[in-house]
């Protein structure tokens, strides 16, 4: 299930957790939108056309404590990724 944020029109979906540690994190346990109001901590994320994840933070009540910016490359693989913890300075990965 999703939902479409007014303000930017990323369509978002939410999840429980992730498993791994391979990237992109590989979400599981998806949760539909109506249960976030009950939620202290969850994932959200955002995908492309393709069905590729963009974008993916993990909330805790209510703030952003973990963000992945994922970009792809134009044969369907990773290239680069931006992980954030907290106020940290955002880490670059290129795959």
């Amino acid at each position: 299930m999703n939902t479409t944020d007014a303000e930017t029109g990323t369509h978002w979906r939410y999840f429980l957790t992730y498993r791994g540690v391979r990237l992109p994190l590989q979400l599981v346990e998806e949760l539909a939108p109506d249960a976030m109001r009950n939620r202290n901590t969850y994932f959200r994320a955002a995908y492309d056309a393709g069905g590729r994840m963009t974008l993916c933070e993990k909330l805790v009540y209510g703030d952003v404590e973990l963000r992945h910016v994922y970009r792809w490359g134009d044969d369907g693989r990773l290239v680069e990724a931006e992980i954030s913890v907290g106020d940290d300075e955002p880490q670059i990965l290129t795959l």
